[in-house]
């Protein structure tokens, strides 16, 4: 019995998927066929970027004369657990460009964020930030993840966003730039390496906010 050339094989299966994806475009129509085509070639066509983000949280909790966090439920074993397990907070805090409260506001983060374990201060987040000014103004990036908070520096995942940031990937650093439990007011500083969408973009492949 011959033996099959895996370079004939290749191409035969290339020529199949081709006739198949034609049929399809036919049937569907030209407009159809249009939008499938600029999605394929939006996606491989190496127009996704990698860009440095820079900012910080005002993150007012609970206590705070203008808090932006609030605890929405809790379990019954809150109260008594030393890490506040079960307990969940909604947010809505500023982002700015610089540390201090009144530096140009960027946009908002928000979210929740669940006490997540039994034996430490490990919290499960769920963050979207919405940028209403700057570079990706109307975009919002997404963030979820585990943040052990006493940690100096947390690594969290991008997920997604939209905007500039569909099909955004990357990480995010979180640390505590300051804290103050008297006035409930703590200021955290991102910095996020993530893709976006360089048609939103034209800027150079590495790039501050």
């Amino acid at each position: 019995m011959a033996k099959l050339n895996p370079i004939a094989l290749i191409l035969t299966i290339l020529c199949l998927l081709v006739s198949t994806l034609d049929v399809y475009a036919a049937r569907e129509g030209p407009a159809a066929a249009a939008v499938e085509d600029s999605f394929h070639r939006d996606i491989c066509g190496g127009k996704e970027k990698v860009v440095k983000l820079h900012f910080y949280v005002q993150d007012l909790r609970i206590g705070h004369v203008n808090a932006t966090v609030f605890e929405v439920a809790k379990a019954s074993i809150t109260p008594t657990n030393p890490f506040a397990f079960g307990s969940v907070h909604v947010l809505d805090d500023l982002v700015t460009e610089g540390p201090a409260f009144n530096s140009r506001a960027l946009g908002r983060t928000q979210g929740l964020t669940t006490n997540a374990d039994l034996s430490t201060f490990g919290i499960a987040m769920n963050l979207n930030f919405y940028f209403y000014a700057g570079r990706f103004n109307g975009s919002s990036l997404s963030i979820l993840g585990r943040n052990h908070v006493t940690d100096p520096a947390r690594e969290l995942p991008v997920v997604g966003g939209t905007g500039a940031f569909r099909y955004a990937r990357g990480y995010a650093i979180q640390t505590t730039y300051s804290m103050d439990p008297v006035t409930s007011y703590a200021v955290l500083e991102y910095t996020i390496y993530t893709t976006y969408d360089s048609k939103f973009n034209n800027e150079i492949e590495i790039a501050e906010m």
